[in-house]
């Protein structure tokens, strides 16, 4: 399945905001926007729902402090105790002071770690993957806005150029990869288009 979409680049991140606003407020869908570097603000113009990789990151963090206090509970009270400096090892309770800091450190480590994981796997992000970004310029100095084109070139090209892009190509493309992976993952979002966010 191949469509044709309209790329429109711009080399200036305050430029392009006020652009993806103009846009959304002429009723056209942006398909996607590549950028150099994230550009705060962008999401919530484009009007994408909220993540929930912090939600993701609380579960880890809570998995990390639950390892720790098994692990120290295991490993300084009932596998090997030891009488340090006078301090009793008859509970992890008497002891729990002394293992805060470890606590603390795997409830972070698990949280950063995993979260991590999480991010690549959720953006289909892998060793070796091709790049989908259009342009090699969007990892330098370009931006580009993405809109799929239903016989209205004309009118979204002189829009794109009103609202400050340097340059405008349209081309063909093409979502066998995307569609394969909605069907490979029986549709996980409601609308096909979600798809391609």
């Amino acid at each position: 399945m191949a469509s044709k979409v309209i790329h429109a680049y711009y080399n200036d991140d305050d430029v392009l905001m006020h652009a993806v606003k103009k846009v959304k407020a002429e009723k056209h869908h942006i398909e996607e926007v590549f950028c150099p570097f994230p550009v705060h603000g962008l999401d919530k113009a484009m009007g994408l729902a909220p993540t929930r990789i912090a939600i993701t990151s609380f579960m880890y963090g809570c998995l990390g402090l639950v390892v720790s206090i098994v692990m120290m509970n295991y490993i300084m009270i009932e596998d090997w105790p030891q009488d340090i400096g006078g301090k009793p090892s008859f509970s992890y309770i008497e002891n729990m002071p002394a293992f805060v800091p470890i606590m603390f450190e795997l409830t972070v480590f698990f949280a950063a770690h995993l979260m991590v994981i999480t991010f690549y796997l959720r953006s289909r992000l892998w060793p070796f993957k091709k790049a989908e970004n259009p342009d090699v310029r969007t990892t330098d100095d370009h931006f580009i806005m993405e809109i799929e084109l239903h016989d209205n070139e004309k009118e979204l090209t002189n829009l794109l150029l009103d609202t400050g892009a340097v340059e405008i190509n349209v081309s063909e493309k093409t979502f066998i990869e995307y569609e394969q992976f909605c069907k490979n993952n029986s549709c996980l979002w409601a609308d096909f288009d979600d798809c391609f966010v």
